[in-house]
Parts: structure tokens; sequence; C-alpha cells
């Protein structure tokens, strides 16, 4: 279990970090805890919806609240894998190749409408994804730590846009939705920023080693096996439903593992309840679960199912 000391730091830090994005993001409190969870687990963010809602201020706001370098990358059809990873260039005065990094080699990665590069660009964000490291030219070079993806993406309705395959839309902790915001929200919006956008103003909160140790608290919360079991029948249970043609994937059971415990911490406790897990359930596993056509016909939706198996999966007695 988590030192109290620990615990009670990387509570603050998460605090600050929330309160900070929220000078920006105004009347969406879930969407920032979540994405502030993501960073504590050390896992990435696929921000999906329409334009213009605040997916890359979401995105922008808590890179700037972390003293870390960041890097934007506005994804379009004719970027290159080695825009992402960087290349190799011959040094005729050394007579080697020098590695010159790319966009990947930074802290915070904000990879803006991601799904309106090509397949094959996309795929160049796999490795480091999942490794914290790319390979140019058969040399292995690790990304810097703390690292964090943040992606946004508008609906794959839209012109112009490339679904994500599932082996990418797998590698990111959860996926959050910003949507509209109410009347009242979108008016405060206005009154903020009649002076300019907050974002130029907004300063860190926490710096490299404030985000390790949060990071390391999370690592330190309790669960218990009986909830680990639950956590296996719930991933389970997607892959049998008769609607799904891919469930969520033993890489989803451990994420949503590992987010519950982020939670836990959040709500103030050193160790993980149902309520917890059932919390963080539909962000974790939503974009992992792949729809039969006939099932999309009937309008059947990736949350229904994780709502079913939330209904029908037994909630262990902690």
């Amino acid at each position: 279990m988590a030192n109290t000391n620990t615990a009670s730091d990387a509570l603050r830090i998460m605090r600050d970090l929330i309160r900070s994005v929220e000078q920006v993001i105004i009347g969406k409190r879930l969407a920032v805890e979540l994405t502030v969870n993501a960073l504590a687990c050390r896992g990435h963010v696929l921000i999906e919806d329409v334009p213009g809602v605040g997916k890359t201020s979401l995105a922008a706001a808590l890179a700037k609240s972390c003293a870390c370098t960041f890097r934007r990358v506005q994804f379009t059809p004719d970027i290159m894998p080695s825009d992402i990873t960087g290349f190799s260039i011959y040094n005729p005065k050394s007579g080697d190749f020098d590695y010159k990094p790319g966009a990947v080699m930074s802290q915070f990665v904000l990879a803006d409408e991601i799904n309106r590069a090509s397949p094959k660009t996309q795929s160049s964000l796999l490795e480091v994804m999942e490794e914290n490291q790319v390979t140019v030219d058969g040399v292995t070079y690790p990304v810097p730590e703390p690292f964090m993806v943040l992606a946004t993406q508008n609906p794959v309705e839209y012109l112009g846009t490339y679904p994500l395959p599932e082996a990418q839309l797998d590698r990111f902790f959860l996926r959050v939705t910003l949507g509209y915001p109410s009347a009242s929200d979108e008016s405060k919006m206005l009154s903020r920023f009649k002076a300019g956008s907050p974002l130029d103003t907004l300063r860190a909160v926490a710096d490299e080693a404030q985000i390790k140790t949060l990071q390391h608290a999370v690592d330190a919360v309790y669960v218990d096996t009986h909830l680990n079991g639950y956590i296996v029948d719930l991933a389970r249970c997607t892959r049998v439903m008769e609607d799904v043609t891919l469930g969520a994937s033993p890489r989803a059971s451990l994420y949503l593992y590992k987010s519950a415990k982020a939670w836990a911490l959040y709500q103030g406790r050193e160790y993980v309840i149902p309520d917890d897990v059932i919390k963080v359930a539909p962000h974790v596993l939503t974009h992992r679960i792949l729809l039969k056509q006939e099932s999309r016909v009937k309008k059947i939706t990736a949350a229904d199912v994780v709502r079913h198996a939330l209904e029908i999966v037994r909630v262990p007695s902690i």
C-alpha cells in the first residue's frame, strides 16, 4: 500500500492538474479527470468528438500544466512516418549517419486530428506508444520520461478521415469525449476568452519529478484478488457477446486495472473498490470493441455492450 505522505502528495498533484486544465476547459470535469487519470497511469488518451468543442485545447492545457517538453503534430494526408519517428542523415565529416529526432522525442506529444493521416503514418506510433522507444534504420532510441501521447480525432463519418486500426486503438489507455457545453458553460467560456485565450497564460503546476511521484503512488494502490477476477470477467464478457466481433483485449484488462487504481487514489483511497472499476470501465473498454455489421445496423453501440457487461457480471463483495 502507498505511503500516506506519498498518496496525499499524489492526490494534491492530481487536483492541481485538474484545476489548471479547467482554467481552459469549462464544464467538462469528467473528461479532465480521465485525462489526468491516464497520465497517472503512464497511458495515452484518444480525444474524440466533433470539431470545435475543445479537443486540442484539452490536450494542450494538460501539457502546459506540466513543466515538461511538448510537441504538437498536425496530422495531414501528406505527413510522413519519418516526421513522427525521425530519420538518419549522412554526416560527411564523421562518415556516420546522424539521427534527427522526430516529433515523438518529447515528453508530451499532441497528435492533432490523428485520423486525417494515412494508415502508414498512423502506424508509426505503434512502437512508441507500447514500448516508449522508436527504431530508425535498425537503431532503437528511447523517448524521454514521463511520456504521453494525446491524440484528437473527428468522428470517422467526417470527410478526409481514415479509421484507426484496431491495433492502434488498443494502445490508447482510454478514450474521452467532450460534447457540446451547456448554455451557461458556453456563456462562461465567452467571458473567460474575452481578453484572449487562457491557454496563453497557463503556468505549469507540476514538474517531471512530481508526475513520477504521482505515477509511483498509483502503482502502490492495493487491489484485492477478487477485483482482479471481476476485471477479467468484464473483459471476457465482452468477447462472447453475440453483437461483438472483437471484444476487449488482455491489454484492456490491464488498463482497466490501472485506471481503477488511479481513480481510487483520486477519491482519497489507497485501495480499489468495485465502484472504481465501474466508473472507468466505459472509458477504457468501448473503443476496443468491434461490433458486427448487423449490430451496427440495429444501432447497437460499444457503450451498450459495456453497459450490458456491467449489468450481468457479478460484482464481488470486498
